[in-house]
């Protein structure tokens, strides 16, 4: 076989390198957790997946979706700042380089089979993903999230391909998430039928998804006209043969309008050498016409360049896959947070100053609990003593586990971003109004904290006790949280673990566990 034909063309390789260095947190996909660091709050400029268990940051067109639901409490101006960026710098060529999705669409539609060309009807539907955009990541969220209150980012819970592949069933084929199955239902049945559909239409259909679904694209659209990077047309060459469009599978009327994503095929279409990909004035992908005869200084120069420009992206590719695989976690457990851990209950018959001045005030009721839970394994199991902490409130005040023994505690994982969790808070609120004996903690995981406070501010739980998670803080590794959401630890009054579970509950389950957990 010959060789040249058998090696990747450039743009091949840095699809590629696109989508590793997207998902360079390669451990999540070893023990199915996703990675919620630093950079989670920012975005990548491709179409990946936040939930994907490698995934180093957010989708931009989630985090739009989120910043819009919460609109009514803060301007989502950084995600359309972040989103306008990478439009007038790169545009469309964000779609045809370095989309990880792009490149599975373009690998899909290898498979040999007869292939739909493209005509006045894909020219049509190309119209349809500006729909999208307009209802599913503006409307929806919008309406929900302003009018209503309610987390709903429309395109990625009823439609993204990306969201099921890389999220659902990334995270679902791991072991270690098998009680996530619960959230299988109708919904998910319908966004899987939705992959497989856009999956087998990419076969058949060049890039189906990028042509007439993807909002993303479309909004990368709006700034082909003006954006740094893209194809240009010299037109003192060009004689306007129109071979250029015939030889793109996009659905463009011309080089560089809103559905071309600069892929570079009309450069070596077009016989007069017209067009090129171009950032600024530096011309990336330029016509073969003319660079066999270029000066043998020139080529070198050209050659070392390419080499350099690999050499450095590589070195970045493995210091980010050391980076999240083996330095930051290694920072992170030697940066265990002392603060937030405190003593346990000591072993029976061990004297101290508080057992002895409890057993001299004749308080039997009061050491009952610790004499109890004294001599069990600490952990996060049913049977086990809750590790004791110590975490600020969002109210000012401090809570401290420890203090909490002869009551019932119940200890709510949760995020404003997640449907469900939101949905069963008021059933929390409503059993501490009845039953004003129990405590109830609600920690939201670190990945959007900052704005949990103005999530919570008209919704009126004031009985509920609200924590945020951080890193510094680290309650959720601590108390062994997962990824998934809605999670719930309920501990009897002597602080045994009696129920842990993730799953949504329902009033009447909740008072049914509470009911238990108080008898136990």
């Amino acid at each position: 076989m010959d060789k040249k034909i058998a090696r990747p063309h450039t743009r091949r390789l840095v699809q590629l390198y696109a989508a590793l260095l997207y998902n360079a947190n390669l451990k999540g996909f070893i023990d199915g957790h996703i990675y919620s660091g630093n950079l989670k709050a920012a975005c990548v400029p491709g179409f990946n997946c936040y939930s994907c268990p490698g995934a180093i940051a957010s989708c931009p067109l989630g985090s739009l979706q989120n910043a819009l639901n919460a609109a009514g409490h803060t301007a989502p101006w950084y995600v359309m700042g972040i989103l306008a960026l990478f439009g007038v710098i790169l545009g469309r060529t964000i779609c045809g380089w370095i989309c990880p999705l792009g490149l599975i669409q373009e690998l899909l539609h290898r498979i040999p089979t007869r292939k739909i060309r493209k005509s006045r009807i894909t020219r049509m539907l190309s119209w349809l993903k500006y729909v999208l955009l307009a209802v599913f990541v503006v409307a929806i969220p919008l309406i929900w999230g302003v009018g209503k209150g309610v987390i709903l980012p429309g395109f990625c819970k009823y439609i993204c391909p990306a969201g099921t592949f890389e999220g659902a069933v990334g995270l679902l084929q791991n072991p270690a998430n098998a009680t996530s199955f619960y959230q299988l239902g109708a919904l998910f049945t319908n966004k899987w039928v939705i992959m497989i559909v856009i999956g087998l239409a990419c076969i058949f259909c060049y890039r189906s998804f990028c042509r007439f679904i993807c909002p993303l694209g479309a909004i990368y659209g709006f700034f082909n006209r003006f954006a740094l990077t893209g194809v240009k047309v010299n037109p003192d060459r060009c004689n306007g043969c129109g071979l250029c469009v015939m030889k793109c599978e996009m659905d463009v009327k011309h080089v560089g309008d809103h559905e071309c994503i600069s892929c570079g095929r009309c450069i070596s279409a077009c016989a007069q050498g017209a067009i090129s990909l171009k950032c600024g004035k530096i011309t990336l992908l330029g016509p073969e016409t003319g660079k066999k005869a270029d000066p043998e200084p020139e080529i070198r120069k050209r050659k070392k360049a390419g080499r350099v420009a690999w050499g450095i992206a590589i070195a970045v590719l493995v210091f980010a896959v050391a980076w999240f695989n083996f330095i930051e976690p290694a920072i992170d457990r030697s940066n265990v947070p002392a603060a937030a851990v405190t003593e346990q209950p000591v072993q029976a018959g061990t004297e101290t100053e508080a057992g002895t001045q409890g057993e001299a005030s004749g308080s039997e009721e009061k050491n009952e609990p610790a004499a109890a839970s004294a001599n069990l394994i600490v952990g996060t199991e049913i049977g086990n003593l809750l590790p004791d902490f110590t975490t600020e409130l969002l109210s000012g005040e401090t809570f401290r586990l420890s203090d909490c023994r002869g009551r019932v505690v119940i200890i709510n994982f949760w995020g404003t971003t997640c449907a469900p969790c939101v949905a069963e808070l008021p059933y929390y609120e409503q059993l501490k109004v009845q039953y004003p004996d129990v405590e109830i903690l609600a920690i939201h995981n670190r990945a959007g904290a900052k704005k949990a406070q103005a999530f919570l501010e008209d919704k009126g739980w004031d009985h509920l006790d609200f924590a945020l998670d951080s890193k510094e803080k680290g309650l959720l590794p601590l108390l062994n949280a997962a990824d998934a959401m809605p999670q719930t630890i309920i501990l009897d009054r002597q602080g045994v673990v009696v129920y842990n579970a993730q799953a949504p509950l329902t009033y009447e389950k909740l008072e049914v566990l509470y009911r238990q957990a108080l008898e136990h």
